[in-house]
């Protein structure tokens, strides 16, 4: 059988890396002095262990909801005796100075800091305690690190607390002391977003050895400085970077560049118009290029093969037929060609193994995977020309989109153009036509990302897509492993006063689902987060708005399904003023059948429970359900739904009945009435669990009809649903119940003949369980 989508397993690496960062306190670490998390004496971790330690936590940190951060958690790695770290990832509003500063005696190799804004100045002093093992430093996004905090000097104290708590847009006077002399073994540089006070070249003069220099979105005052690295640099991005003549002859000057990437964020904001002549210059002056990316440039005179003229035959990598003249002169097809947000995307012949535009979903999912991590403004698009393709068309490349788009969800959780687009493009990846291709652990890792969005973004169309993701899944089964979680962002949706009506719906249905046929202890479970009164209200404000729609019969249908068998819960619906609503709802809307089989299947539940039964035993309360006897709503469902609520209180016996109307005896006679008008063969729009409530009703003499009841309801299930009810009566010992009915005196002659012809139905099944009755296929909806 093969492998389906995203089932390769973690590695035994990951699996205890992440189990010893849940459990520091249990594996490596100690509690000490005020309460300071430290390793314990005997621990000395590689370095291979200590990156992968501070990496993964970073990613748990700022994907699991349910992981705590450790105030010093960077302050295990402050003595490079015991723990080695080379290669760090740092990434957003978490990583603060002092982090940096508990990490400052060890011997980094490569530091990526990416949009770390509560970085200042005081973490340009630990950069320089790295200087002499720094190969590759990332410092996209971090602007503030080049600014003092309330005009602290560089040379902070090291021994000091304050700092971080101030908000890093309160940022003062530009760091004008640091530069990056001393910092002789940097290859690689990343300084994307650098603030435009500062001078690039100042900064990067005493850097006589980089190969690799990213400045996008920086200010260039002049070009002429990096000339300095013409032999040596290989790689080199311009990212919205405002292009000039002399900045491109003096691109044409660095002959060993590999990676060029001169693009625009969008062709509308490009002022530089990209020509046939600059492209052709590229080509013949940078022979080594491997790598190219003149994404969202205008061409202003036609570059392009006309179509006629084009090379027959499927499209080809050969640069000798490339449909862009200048690629024409490539020694070699490029690894990487970037034409995202340009027309020359669109043609047949393309000299690259590796293309981003809007073509196709292979160029659409390249743009995805190169512009995710630096560029979410073009990742945004990218994920949204996807959606189209998932919505419209059909994706091919399944397991590679998901897991661009889960990484982009992941990367950019505070984007919300990215989590729009890419909560909607998750409603499409997962839906019945791609389902069978996906593993259990891709889906996990879909509905991980998509409670992220829901715990993050209250705005209304992230909310919308994620719940409409959500009902993609097989529900309470799929969603079981995040059942608390995804319960309480459900709840927390339903919480405002008015809610988006499409929303409202989608969220009532989802927790309806999540609390029908579930165990008892997650229902309970569900109550203490307020459930049943979040419900309720729901209620209440249909009812002042006069409406019975999905919301308000969803509504009713979830606290039928959570009271099922737990008496706190049917407790909680009586404290809540929940009857109060039943009779408001029942006067208020006296048509709607759905309504009133939900309503009397939840007081169903509250009348199984003997302690409740009293709050129900009113004159009010009971003329209620004797005349709901006589309704023919739903079928049998409302009249059944209501004798069954008076057969628990009639099993109690005549010695609780204390008022004078209605009569006991009357409302018994309407009971049975009821139950001689209903056809045993009738379909039901019920699912019983277990018949438990139903059992306990059949040996006894004190209420003859509710035994009555009881044992046309076991007549009825086992008559038209065979297969399903037969073996849960005989696994619960009905069958001996059965027979001490027909051993009571005081057991009615019709009830008698029913008991008989339940055992024989049962005993039939056990002799030949092959399956006949075509009732078999309904569908059943939801007893609690």
């Amino acid at each position: 059988m093969a492998a389906k989508a995203g089932d390769n397993p973690d590695s035994l690496m990951t699996l205890a890396t992440v189990f010893c960062l849940r459990n520091l306190k249990k594996t490596m670490c100690y509690q000490g002095f005020r309460n300071k998390l430290c390793l314990r004496s005997d621990i000395f971790l590689p370095s291979e262990i200590c990156d992968k330690l501070v990496n993964t936590y970073m990613e748990l940190v700022h994907t699991d909801s349910n992981f705590e951060p450790e105030e010093s958690f960077f302050q295990l790695f402050s003595d490079p005796r015991s723990t080695r770290l080379t290669r760090v990832q740092l990434r957003e509003d978490f990583v603060r100075d002092r982090d940096l500063e508990a990490i400052k005696k060890q011997d980094l190799i490569e530091l990526h800091l990416t949009y770390c804004n509560n970085l200042s100045s005081r973490s340009l002093k630990a950069l320089s305690c790295f200087r002499d093992t720094l190969v590759s430093l990332c410092l996209f996004g971090c602007s503030n690190i080049f600014y003092r905090k309330c005009g602290a000097p560089l040379a902070c104290n090291e021994d000091t607390d304050e700092d971080e708590e101030e908000s890093p847009s309160s940022r003062h006077a530009l760091e004008t002391d640091f530069n990056f002399q001393g910092f002789n073994r940097l290859r690689l540089l990343n300084l994307g977003g650098m603030p435009k006070e500062l001078d690039p070249e100042t900064l990067l003069k005493p850097l006589k050895s980089l190969t690799s220099l990213d400045l996008s979105n920086v200010q260039l005052l002049g070009t002429s400085f990096l000339t300095q690295w013409r032999d040596r640099l290989a790689s080199l991005v311009l990212y919205n970077v405002d292009l000039s003549e002399e900045l491109i002859s003096t691109v044409l000057e660095l002959v060993n560049l590999r990676h060029l990437d001169i693009s625009q964020e969008s062709r509308r904001i490009s002022k530089f118009k990209m020509t046939k002549k600059i492209l052709t210059a590229i080509v013949q002056r940078l022979v080594h290029l491997m790598s190219l990316d003149i994404s969202g440039h205008i061409m202003l005179d036609n570059c392009t093969v006309p179509h006629f003229e084009e090379a027959m035959g499927r499209p080809s990598t050969e640069p000798c037929k490339s449909s862009i003249y200048p690629f024409q002169e490539l020694k070699r097809a490029l690894q990487f060609l970037g034409l995202y947000d340009t027309t020359l995307c669109n043609v047949t012949h393309i000299p690259a193994y590796k293309v981003t535009g809007s073509k196709n979903e292979d160029q659409v999912l390249n743009a995805i995977e190169a512009y995710t991590e630096f560029r979410p403004e073009l990742a945004h698009r990218a994920i949204n020309q996807l959606f189209d393709i998932a919505r419209i068309q059909h994706c091919s490349q399944l397991l590679r989109a998901l897991q661009l788009v889960i990484a982009a969800l992941k990367c950019h959780k505070y984007d919300k153009s990215i989590q729009v687009t890419g909560s909607a493009a998750l409603f499409y990846l997962t839906n019945t036509e791609y389902r069978s291709d996906q593993s259990v652990r891709l889906r996990r890792e879909v509905i991980q990302v998509v409670l992220n969005g829901m715990e993050h973004y209250q705005e209304v169309t992230v909310q919308r897509n994620c719940c409409l993701t959500l009902c993609n899944f097989s529900i309470p089964e799929e969603l079981e492993f995040q059942y608390s979680r995804v319960n309480q962002l459900l709840l927390k949706i339903l919480e405002p006063a008015r809610q988006d009506e499409s929303i409202q719906r989608i969220a009532v249905h989802l927790c309806n689902a999540l609390v029908c046929q579930v165990d008892n202890h997650h229902k309970e479970a569900v109550g203490k987060m307020g459930f049943v009164r979040t419900m309720l209200n729901l209620i209440q404000k249909k009812l002042q708005d006069r409406m019975c729609d999905q919301v308000m019969e969803f509504s009713w249908s979830a606290l039928w399904n959570i009271t099922d068998e737990t008496p706190d819960n049917c407790q909680m619906f009586l404290n809540c003023r929940g009857m109060s609503l039943f009779l408001e709802c029942l006067q208020e809307f006296p048509d709607k059948q759905e309504l009133h089989r939900n309503m009397l299947g939840l007081l169903g539940n509250v009348a199984e429970v003997k302690a409740l039964r009293p709050q129900l035993l009113t004159p009010q309360f009971i003329t209620v359900f004797s005349n709901l006897l006589d309704s023919k709503a739903d079928g049998i469902e409302v009249s059944y739904n209501a004798c069954g609520v008076l057969s628990h209180i009639m099993f109690d016996g005549p010695e609780v009945w204390k008022m004078e109307e209605p009569r006991r005896d009357m409302v018994m006679e309407k009971m049975w009435e009821a139950i001689q008008s209903w056809d045993v063969s009738s379909r039901r729009n019920i699912n019983y669990r277990s018949f438990e409530p139903i059992l306990r009703l059949l040996p006894q003499s004190i209420s003859p009809v509710s035994q009555h009841w009881a044992t046309w309801a076991l007549y009825n299930l086992v008559s038209v649903y065979p297969s399903k009810y037969c073996p849960l009566l005989i696994k619960e010992g009905g069958m001996t119940l059965l027979e001490k009915v027909l051993e009571l005196e005081s057991s009615h002659p019709d009830t008698k003949d029913m008991a008989r012809k339940v055992m024989e139905h049962c005993e039939n099944f056990k002799e030949d369980p092959m399956e006949t009755n075509p009732g078999q296929d309904a569908n059943f909806g939801q007893r609690g």
